[in-house]
């Protein structure tokens, strides 16, 4: 018998040197040990934080990890990965409370689907598998989502392949569910009429495969602040609404009275096109379609300040500090990898607020010790749960000079 320790940030269980799936510190296990990992554990003495799973499909899928412990420890546990991960490099602040999406709140998911001899199943992938696990009772993502999930099967049995997987990535808009669909099948002559009268029968908001759009009786959107923005398909949104309004409230708060401000990584616009409210922004995106989709909602929106935007790849050439020394903030909000190269400038440029967005502890541990060391103060830090029951932990926090 093991008694777990501690959870990794991945939160699976290690103690005595052998990691274990699904279970809590203090708990006493056992099971059958293969290379050092027991896959299936038989739990002798549970924690007093494991609660029965709210989800029927809990045993079989792996998209959720978490879904044993209560909330209350999970909240803990998401605070300390990022304390831990800060404390690595030397580093505290204080945090303030944890802010977490309800249940059936996930607007965006990326789904599997397979076509089978006789229709085809569509779902999350089994835990450490490639096995398709069908989610008809979810309870993490958004009504709207569950009730699009025929459509998806149909879409796969028309147009997936026998000899691989489909990835669909769905989004609730306001006027409906979008699919963008990608390893399907090329889209010949037959699925180019079939595979609209699926999404219109379903009355999906936009089909697009492979990039190639199918079906849109007009632009799916969705607001951020005052401005209306039609992403293209496909594209990155912050999760859940809950999420996307408790980082933007955190980047308001980090960057106060800001008058001139600068979006790094700036998408379609999540905070840029609110903080134009009261400030000029210049928003700077790799992804150009991201930025049109950015200048039309900034366009079409009245009483907004001005708004400029730059398509550029702030990995190979980050905004120097002359650049950024215009602005009386930044805010950014990087993929996973952080952004290193960058807030090596930043650091150097002496802009006296940043606004940092994070979906990575570690990275973004890293980079603050950048800061820091240049003679940054990190004040806070707010830790967002916009993917509940999982292991994934987003945050905001602010820096001054």
């Amino acid at each position: 018998m093991i008694t777990i320790d501690h959870l990794t940030i991945r939160a699976e269980g290690v103690g005595a040197g052998v990691t274990a799936a699904r279970v809590l510190p203090g708990e006493v296990i056992e099971g059958d040990i293969i290379d050092g990992r027991i896959a299936q554990p038989r739990i002798v003495t549970p924690s007093a934080d494991r609660v029965a799973a709210p989800c029927r499909h809990y045993k079989a899928c792996g998209g959720c990890a978490l879904m044993h412990a209560s909330d209350g420890f999970v909240a803990g546990w998401k605070q300390q990965v990022v304390r831990n991960a800060l404390s690595a490099r030397g580093l505290a602040a204080p945090f303030r409370p944890i802010l977490t999406s309800p249940p059936q709140s996930r607007r965006r998911a990326v789904l599997a689907g397979r076509r089978l001899k006789s229709g085809a199943l569509v779902g999350f992938h089994a835990r450490a598998s490639d096995i398709v696990v069908a989610v008809p009772g979810c309870r993490l993502l958004d009504p709207a989502l569950i009730a699009a999930l025929p459509a998806l099967e149909e879409l796969v049995a028309e147009g997936g392949s026998r000899k691989g997987e489909v990835k669909l990535t769905v989004t609730r808009y306001e006027q409906g569910v979008e699919v963008a669909v990608t390893g399907g099948k090329p889209v010949d002559e037959a699925l180019r009429i079939a595979l609209p009268q699926i999404a219109a029968r379903h009355r999906l908001a936009r089909l697009a495969w492979d990039g190639d759009v199918l079906m849109q009786p007009e632009p799916p959107t969705l607001s951020m602040g005052a401005a209306r923005v039609s992403p293209p398909p496909g594209a990155f949104l912050q999760a859940t609404p809950q999420g996307e309004a408790a980082l933007l409230a955190a980047v308001r708060d980090a960057v106060g009275d800001a008058r001139r401000i600068a979006d790094l990584f700036a998408g379609c616009g999540t905070f840029a096109l609110p903080l134009a409210e009261t400030a000029e922004v210049h928003a700077v995106e790799g992804e150009r379609p991201m930025l049109a989709a950015l200048d039309l909602g900034w366009r079409t929106a009245p009483g907004l300040k001005r708004v400029t935007t730059e398509a550029r790849d702030l990995f190979r050439r980050p905004l120097l500090p002359d650049e950024l020394s215009r602005h009386d903030a930044v805010v950014i909000d990087p993929p996973r990898a952080g952004a290193q190269a960058q807030i090596a400038e930043i650091a150097r440029s002496g802009v006296p607020v940043i606004a940092a967005v994070s979906c990575n502890p570690v990275t973004f541990a890293r980079d603050a010790r950048a800061l820091t060391d240049a003679g940054y103060r990190l004040n806070w830090v707010q830790v967002v749960d916009q993917f509940r029951w999982s292991s994934h932990v987003e945050l905001a926090a602010q820096f001054t000079r």
